[in-house]
């Protein structure tokens, strides 16, 4: 399942993938993957990745199914 949620939020910010995941210390190959629903990240870099864009866990990776 592809996370439109997190592709918002890093849009919301203006923030490229390369610039989201310079700030969570990943590449943005991974930041790509994560929004295409191809890579399940760990909970320290989902903390990361909603500490750099203001976001919770819920904001971004609760699946409301």
């Amino acid at each position: 399942m592809k996370n439109i949620k997190l592709k918002m939020a890093r849009a919301e910010h203006d923030l490229s993938q390369q610039e989201l995941a310079e700030r969570t210390g990943v590449s943005r190959q991974t930041i790509g993957l994560i929004e295409l629903g191809k890579y399940n990240p760990t909970l320290s870099l989902c903390l990361s990745i909603c500490k750099a864009l203001g976001k919770t866990l819920d904001d971004l990776f609760w699946d409301e199914k």
